[in-house]
């Protein structure tokens, strides 16, 4: 029997109520029988599950993939529900794999979803992605995509890559055994800071949409062998242009993991190379003695305490909510200001969440500056905790 032959009947069969319920796809000479086998028969590990995760477990879920894994260990938050459209109203305050999980299996109960409620590391991720055949990006910060990138050369798996930001959006499949790695393309990450979060500078709500369906699309022709996928290219897509653009990749031959010759043959601490941390819950913060409680700071000010509150935000989320009293400066302004500030004067710098105004602690502090506090957890955490009328966004 030929190889051919053999790897055919070793597929599975597709039941009467899977053959209608793919009729579409078996309809394509492309797919037809057979490639809806192969995806009956195939697996991949959906590492994510917000704003990419969503349309890619949706499409994956629906074209007939047959075990899916979802790596994740965030909770549905009402601020995910702009963009994360596999989870819904009622899902809030749920692990967001026990949520996926549940809208995939409404959509096709054929299928089989695994989950792992917990961060993707260096510790656990060889165990968790070796069953898989394909690996699908959906992370949003430096740390995993490093760590998912490592992971798929060393086991000789195919990365399915996106990354997002307010309105535009990247993709591309890097598999090292025929094309470039991620760190072929960025063989370092960013200085910690120089490129916010999501959660920081926003995302347009639709842009996920359009990067994870093709992130989907990409994996769905890995699983069949059809077509031409991104290996060797990055698609970039901006939502305000409505263009694509293509760029040519090459194998780095001095890459550290996937030339001829690497220096790197295991995973690494990916939060210490890219020094920071690779989930929102860590986000960058001042050392202790540079921080101040929301609560701590509202006692302070009730005493008379002369604080200067320097909110480092952009003018358009200042519109959203302030702290009265504070003063507005952009954190990308701040250096233009030193001059502004006095060195005997008690600061205290606030942002949304904290990590934009930790930063800018730190840049005070190597200015020379003593006097200067990071309020923990930023505006969010006033809200929380001292004054709920200011608007948590």
């Amino acid at each position: 029997m030929r190889n051919e032959d053999r790897e055919e009947a070793e597929l599975p069969d597709l039941t009467r109520e899977e053959i209608l319920r793919y009729s579409r796809h078996l309809l394509i000479p492309q797919v037809g029988l057979q490639g809806q086998r192969k995806l009956k028969s195939s697996s991949v590990l959906l590492i994510g599950a917000g704003g990419l995760g969503s349309p890619i477990g949706l499409y994956l879920a629906a074209a007939g993939v047959g075990r899916i894994g979802i790596v994740d260990y965030d909770v549905v938050e009402a601020t995910n529900l702009q963009r994360q459209i596999i989870h819904g109203t009622s899902q809030e305050g749920r692990p967001k794999v026990e949520s996926a999980r549940e809208r995939m299996l409404d959509i096709n109960p054929l299928i089989q979803v695994e989950v792992h409620n917990e961060a993707l590391t260096a510790a656990n991720a060889m165990e968790i992605a070796r069953p898989y055949d394909v690996v699908v990006d959906g992370s949003d910060n430096f740390p995993t995509r490093y760590l998912v990138n490592d992971l798929c050369v060393l086991l000789g798996k195919p990365n399915v890559y996106g990354s997002i930001f307010r309105f535009e959006g990247q993709v591309g499949v890097f598999d090292s055994r025929r094309g470039p790695c991620y760190r072929c393309l960025f063989p370092a990450p960013p200085p910690p800071g120089e490129v916010p979060s999501c959660a920081e500078g926003g995302v347009f709500g639709v842009l996920p949409g359009t990067i994870g369906t093709l992130q989907a699309t990409e994996v769905i022709k890995l699983l069949l062998g059809i077509g031409d996928p991104l290996i060797g290219r990055l698609l970039l897509y901006d939502a305000l242009e409505m263009s694509f653009e293509e760029l040519r990749l090459r194998k780095n031959p001095d890459c550290v993991i996937c030339s001829d010759h690497p220096t790197l043959d295991h995973l690494i601490d990916y939060e210490a190379f890219c020094g920071l941390p690779g989930h929102d819950q860590g986000q960058q913060t001042a050392d202790a003695d540079w921080t101040i409680e929301a609560k701590e700071l509202s006692a302070s000010l009730r005493r008379g305490e002369p604080l200067r509150l320097i909110d480092v935000r952009e003018p358009h989320e200042w519109e959203i909510a302030h702290i009265d009293g504070a003063e507005l400066v952009p954190l990308a302004t701040l250096p233009e200001h030193l001059h502004d500030f006095d060195s005997a004067e008690d600061m205290v710098l606030l942002c949304k969440s904290g990590s934009r105004s930790a930063q800018a602690v730190n840049l005070l502090r190597r200015a020379g500056f003593r006097k200067v506090k990071n309020l923990r957890g930023g505006l969010n955490a006033w809200s929380r905790d001292v004054d709920p009328s200011v608007p948590i966004y």
